[in-house]
């Protein structure tokens, strides 16, 4: 009995250690697109990311199981490598430098219900009531946000910005489709896949921008997301997620983030929250909260 209080007792301390972290980069984003390109920013977070897990493995002793992670599965890393971190970070980067910061976060929470949806032609899932309901919830408030409370104008704040936010949804529900495919240790499959994009990436910002050295401030806003939006959270919930008795429990803690979110959003990047985003994000937690209730029944 002691047992489980004290491992639950660290499911949730590693558990709310990443849903803190987690609600500092849509800050960190903003911030970081003040000095640097979407192209830069995704260049130098996906170096740092790929130091801070190589460090871990270090110190994990796992560096020999990344030779057969690659051997046997190089394929499906260059897969998932291309699709996170490159696609992925590079659409969602552009869709905060177009948006506010409050709009492409909230955005980019409807992923789950994407996951859902991409499941049934992929992964044969069957679509249920629940997640027809919960997609009209979400996308609702969806348009609720990118119009600014006015859903039924269709006049969209900035449509692009929109359309950047909402593929990235779609890519992260891929990437995590894909990753079902793979049996490698977590933190081993994460590193060969920013490893195996570090080209991609390199090559991709070498023929669209001009070469230039990176402002101190720029630079230090991509080093802190890729240390953790990239790196070190996913390394916490990873432990809170094996420390639990009850994942559901410990994944309900999630829906925080956006909340806590908005306020360093507002007191750090100082956008002004709009009613119009406190009432869409509300929508699109509660159409997942009634994802999430049937998936756990």
């Amino acid at each position: 009995m002691e047992y489980i209080i004290k491992s639950n007792s660290n499911a949730y301390k590693y558990a709310l250690i990443s849903v803190f972290l987690w609600s500092t980069v849509a800050t960190a984003f903003k911030y970081s697109l003040k000095y640097l390109s979407p192209e830069e920013l995704v260049l130098y977070s996906s170096i740092s990311s790929l130091l801070v897990l190589f460090i871990v493995l270090v110190i994990e002793k796992k560096l020999n199981l990344v030779l057969t992670h690659i051997k046997n599965n190089s394929v499906l890393i260059l897969i998932l490598g291309a699709i996170n971190p490159f696609l992925y970070y590079l659409v969602l980067f552009r869709a905060y430098d177009l948006l506010p910061a409050q709009e492409a976060q909230a955005i980019n929470y409807t992923w789950a219900l994407m996951l859902a949806f991409l499941s049934v032609p992929l992964l044969k899932q069957k679509l249920t009531l629940s997640d027809i309901v919960a997609g009209i919830v979400c996308y609702f408030g969806v348009l609720i946000i990118s119009t600014k409370g006015d859903p039924f104008g269709l006049n969209f704040s900035n449509l692009e910005g929109v359309s950047f936010a909402l593929i990235s949804t779609i890519l992260w529900a891929l990437y995590w489709i894909f990753n079902t495919k793979s049996k490698s240790d977590p933190v081993v499959g994460l590193f060969c896949n920013f490893l195996f994009a570090l080209p991609l990436i390199l090559t991709y910002y070498l023929l669209t921008q001009d070469i230039v050295v990176p402002k101190t401030n720029g630079l230090l806003g991509a080093i802190y997301v890729g240390l953790f939006e990239m790196g070190i959270t996913f390394l916490f919930w990873l432990k809170a997620m094996q420390s639990s008795e009850n994942t559901s429990k410990i994944a309900n803690l999630i829906f925080i983030s956006p909340f806590l979110s908005l306020i360093f959003i507002y007191f750090i990047i100082g956008e002004k929250i709009y009613m119009s985003t406190l009432f869409g994000l509300l929508a699109i937690i509660i159409g997942l909260f009634i994802q999430q209730y049937k998936s756990s029944k």
